[in-house]
Order: C-alpha cells, then sequence, then structure tokens
C-alpha cells in the first residue's frame, strides 16, 4: 500500500486577492498620528545680533515640572487659569507697574496703539509629558487668538478670523506672539 498524498489547494489567487483589499484600505484610510503646533518659527538672527536687555516686569515665567506640574512666576498654578493670566499679563489693562510696559506704535489702520513688551517664558522638563505641553502651548495661545479677536472686533467691528490681510497684519502687529521657549531642564 502507498502512501495517499492529499490534494494541494491553490492559494495565488487568495493572496493576491488579500493585496488588494490591504491596498485599498491603506488608500482609502486616513491615518492621522501627527501632532503638532502651528507656529512659523523666526528666520535666524544674524550673527552681529545683540540680545535687547529684558526688564524682570515684561517676563511671564510659565514652567512645567515632570509630574505635569504648572508655575506662573514661581507659583503653583492651575492650567484653567493659565490663558486668562496669560491675557492679563500682556494686555496690562490698568497700566500696573508690575506687568509689563507698553511702548506706543504707529500702526496702519490702528493709529497709534500702545504694544506691550511683555514675553511669556516656556520652560518645560525634559520629562514633562506631550499632553501636558500641548495644554500648555494651547492655553497660551488662545490667550492671544482672544485677545487679537477681542481687538479685532473693538476696532473694525468683525472677528479677526473674518478681516482682510492688511487688518490682520495690523491686529498681529499690536498683539505680538510673544511666546519665547527656553531649553528643557532635567535629566530623563
Amino acid at each position: 500500500m502507498g502512501k495517499k498524498s492529499t490534494p494541494g489547494l491553490n492559494t495565488s489567487a487568495m493572496s493576491d486577492i488579500s493585496f488588494l483589499l490591504l491596498a485599498f484600505f491603506l488608500m482609502t484610510s486616513n491615518i492621522n498620528t501627527d501632532m503638532g503646533i502651528a507656529r512659523r518659527l523666526p528666520p535666524p538672527l544674524p550673527p552681529d545680533f545683540e540680545k535687547p536687555e529684558v526688564r524682570e516686569r515684561n517676563i511671564f515665567q510659565v514652567k512645567i515640572n515632570r509630574n505635569d506640574m504648572i508655575l506662573f512666576n514661581k507659583e503653583v498654578g492651575d492650567i484653567s487659569l493659565l490663558k486668562q493670566r496669560a491675557k492679563e499679563f500682556l494686555g496690562n489693562p490698568t497700566n500696573s507697574p508690575d506687568l509689563p510696559e507698553k511702548v506706543d506704535m504707529q500702526i496702519d489702520y490702528l493709529g497709534t496703539y500702545p504694544v506691550s513688551k511683555g514675553v511669556i517664558s516656556l520652560q518645560n522638563d525634559r520629562g514633562t509629558s506631550y499632553e501636558a505641553y500641548f495644554k500648555v502651548q494651547n492655553e497660551l495661545t488662545a490667550a492671544i487668538n482672544e485677545m487679537r479677536d477681542e481687538l479685532s472686533r473693538a476696532k473694525f467691528s468683525k472677528a479677526y478670523k473674518d478681516l482682510d490681510q492688511p487688518h490682520k497684519e495690523a491686529i498681529d502687529k499690536a498683539i505680538p506672539v510673544a511666546i519665547s521657549e527656553a531649553e528643557p531642564k532635567g535629566g530623563k
């Protein structure tokens, strides 16, 4: 008695179908994993550029430690208060001597406008989570966007997003993005 052979199946058609299905799902699926901050980096400074002296009253320090705790000017703070504190700092509505100085600038469409010299200094620990970092960045950006929108509505009776480019540029000069990121501290 001889050994019986098992008939084989032709699986080449099945592998072709599997490949086509895989290709179909890859082409029709949208896999978004990119996270980022929509911000344009400033151009490189010339080699002979001298850093201007920044007075302490013009700096609002925001620090995030490795436990994702946030400090505003050396006081523990809550993320829910960050946007309002940043707006208060940059706007200095009462011209407080503890908050940033303002310099009058001539701006097209706005005339003479007091522009804040305030800078928000953001520093994180190397152990800070991305989630906490992005939440802080989001709150700081929201503060600037809200200030721009409020000024736009007051001066032009329109939302900032509805302005044409020259008017947006005027608002941008009046309320510049003043966020400075320091080198992360701590090891991990």
